[in-house]
């Protein structure tokens, strides 16, 4: 496996942040976390933190001459650059189009949908790539049939970006009657590295 040197990674509690952290537990990788007050206006600017993240929005990581940020980008590159814990199917693998498409539904349908309903505006699926909120649940459902994973029965790094979402969700009390969405984010809130990033980050 090529050596992490120390990834370091900029984060704040509550936000995004702890789903990366959860994929650098997953994959088994040593990371210095730099916590960046981003609720705090006044902070002194880090230009090495905005060097990695233009935005100035966590998580962002600084991997030797790799700067990234964006969770989906980050988790993307993780289980690619560091592939023992085989976090990702192979580029020639039949299940890497699934994977790819389901690393970015998080960021592309289930966060605009949540989005939506919080705000109460009505779905339009037509206009919306997201179709709607509920569109978005019975998809996600039904990609878990054949689960314990989304994938199916292995774990991968699109299981830490749905999962993340699902785990959301149910903290909210948004996943409804969804048995199915229910007992996919009971496992993953089971798995020892999703634990360790509740750990961190509460204690920070």
């Amino acid at each position: 496996m090529p050596d992490s040197n120390n990834i370091k990674l900029y984060w704040c509690p509550q936000t995004r942040a702890q789903r990366v952290i959860w994929m650098l537990e997953e994959a088994a990788l040593d990371y210095d976390p730099v916590v960046i007050d981003i609720r705090d206006p006044d902070r002194t600017p880090d230009t090495e933190f905005l060097s990695a993240s233009p935005m100035g929005k966590v998580p962002a990581i600084i991997d030797g001459d790799v700067k990234l940020s964006e969770s989906a980008a980050i988790c993307l590159y993780l289980a690619d650059k560091y592939p023992a814990n085989k976090l990702a199917p192979s580029t020639d693998s039949s299940l890497r189009g699934q994977y790819l498409y389901w690393m970015l539904y998080t960021p592309a349908v289930v966060e605009p949908a949540m989005a939506e309903k919080f705000a109460g505006r009505e779905p339009n699926t037509v206009q919306n790539g997201w179709g709607s909120f509920d569109l978005m649940i019975a998809a996600f459902e039904a990609a878990l049939k054949n689960g314990p994973w989304i994938l199916g029965d292995t774990f991968s790094a699109a299981d830490v970006m749905v999962g993340s979402s699902a785990c959301f969700m149910q903290q909210f009390g948004m996943l409804g009657d969804s048995e199915v969405l229910k007992a996919y984010a009971d496992r993953c809130m089971k798995r020892p590295a999703y634990k360790k990033s509740i750990t961190i980050n509460d204690a920070a």
